[in-house]
């Protein structure tokens, strides 16, 4: 088994790897890298080492991964409004399932680097026109022209450049106010009383409403207490183009370890998990916390070798396992997974994925996703998790704060003959914010119902 004594961030150039472009001009690819590693970092170690320790409570039963945000990011799209909406729904979701689970709710946005998209083709084809496929805005544009398909390389530094800035406005949301408990509780109620109303979406408004109440009438309010104020949010996207990914791999200088400074959290995609390609060579040798998307053609003594690879030390909060099965195959696959890692003793956090499993091409030719099978996968996940004796630990969506119509269903119904209304992604469909927020409240009565089952089981002292 390779060693960290093996590794260094350029590594992975010495091993094949998938779906990173073939760009035409390889002196300007030199160049622009070249100027991104004298760029400053974007996060710092000490705020992945900060998400590291939340992510080892999860692991261990004492938390709740909230990960979601765009597909992929665009430059057309950028925009403080875009960015605040985002913030906004994930910390409307962050307090109804904090409240539900009773359990701390660990943030963390697709935002500010998730740019590059893994494409199941490498070439587009429409009429006689064969293009290189669209691979994110860090890569090429979606026009379908052959100068806007042609992969560039000054457009890491844009998405740099962008990052930067989202993060810079997501530090301040988080901690200059906007995310004060009582607006956040007050949006969830516009949300109750502007949309179709659920019964128990109103029981755990109310109860939250009651827990405000009785903390103010304590003496804890916003203004005198910073944790009802303000929070913390973490950054991560897939780790696909691995040149840009180097540039800013950095040593940390209180523990003289290597860090990827474009994010708190990488992922690795399905597609670019090969034991010995470029890409899980290089996730092995930093030190942020790490995620693998699990899919159905992942067996587990694969997973095994891979857990093995990234995280030899089995330390907790380094791995996160993603599971994107589809509602029809999640029971087919996950119970063995999760088997095979409890006999092993090995220490992950395991989050469900219902997105990438559960795309279908509707009628209209539109590509898009069934809400109901997105709700029946996360309830196989939590169903199958339960029979295990394990923890469900997180929840991992393409969502945004805007009123897209991409994703069919939910209470406030889109339908097919919706879509084309507000169809905006480039890449795959999103939640609305209404569904993402409906989500949020069903996957909350869920969580308080396995809690609530748990208190029940628990063996109660005698009375005296």
């Amino acid at each position: 088994m390779a060693t960290k004594a093996d590794w260094s961030p350029d590594s992975w150039r010495s091993r094949p790897y998938v779906q990173i472009p073939d760009y035409p001009d390889q002196k300007a690819l030199e160049a622009a890298e070249t100027k991104l590693a004298t760029f400053p970092p974007l996060v710092f170690a000490g705020e992945a080492r900060q998400l590291k320790r939340k992510l080892a409570a999860v692991a261990g039963g004492e938390g709740f991964l909230l990960q979601g945000g765009d597909c992929a990011e665009s430059f057309a799209e950028h925009g403080p409004n875009n960015i605040r909406d985002f913030f906004r729904v994930l910390l409307q979701m962050a307090v109804v399932l904090t409240f539900a689970g009773g359990c701390p709710v660990v943030k963390l946005g697709r935002v500010a680097g998730q740019f590059a998209k893994p494409r199941s083709s490498s070439f587009e084809v429409k009429g006689d026109i064969e293009l290189p496929s669209y691979r994110g805005d860090i890569v090429n544009e979606i026009e379908f022209t052959e100068d806007a398909r042609m992969p560039d390389p000054r457009r890491q530094i844009e998405a740099y450049r962008q990052s930067a800035a989202t993060l810079n406005l997501l530090r301040a949301l988080a901690q200059g106010g906007y995310a004060n408990l009582d607006h956040v509780h007050q949006w969830n109620l516009g949300f109750l009383k502007d949309g179709p109303a659920v019964k128990h979406y109103e029981e755990i408004a109310d109860r939250i409403s009651e827990c405000l109440n009785f903390m103010r009438a304590c003496g804890l309010t916003p203004q005198n207490t910073p944790q009802l104020r303000m929070t913390e949010i973490f950054t991560s996207h897939e780790a696909l183009l691995l040149g840009y990914e180097e540039a800013f791999t950095r040593v940390d200088s209180t523990s003289g370890d290597w860090y990827a400074t474009t994010g708190h959290f990488l992922w690795i995609g399905d597609r670019t998990r090969q034991l010995d390609h470029g890409h899980i060579e290089f996730a092995r040798g930093v030190k942020n916390p790490i995620g693998v998307k699990c899919g159905p053609s992942l067996g587990s003594d694969e997973l095994l070798q891979l857990i093995d690879i990234l995280n030899p030390e089995n330390e907790p909060g380094r791995l996160t396992l993603i599971c994107r099965y589809g509602a029809e195959n999640a029971g087919k696959h996950l119970p063995a997974m999760i088997q095979a890692v409890e006999r092993e003793g090995k220490s992950v956090v395991w989050s469900c994925d219902p997105m990438h499993g559960n795309t279908i091409k509707a009628a209209t030719g539109y590509k898009t996703r069934p809400f109901d099978l997105i709700l029946r996968e996360v309830e196989s996940f939590f169903d199958i998790h339960r029979a295990e004796g394990t923890h469900p630990g997180g929840i991992h969506l393409e969502m945004t704060g805007q009123n897209v119509t991409e994703c069919i269903g939910g209470a406030r119904e889109v339908t097919e003959t919706d879509l084309s209304a507000r169809y905006h992604t480039h890449c795959d469909p999103r939640l609305n914010s209404d569904q993402a927020l409906e989500l949020a409240f069903l996957i909350a009565g869920r969580l308080k119902k396995d809690r609530d089952a748990m208190e029940t089981s628990r063996p109660r002292l005698a009375a005296s």
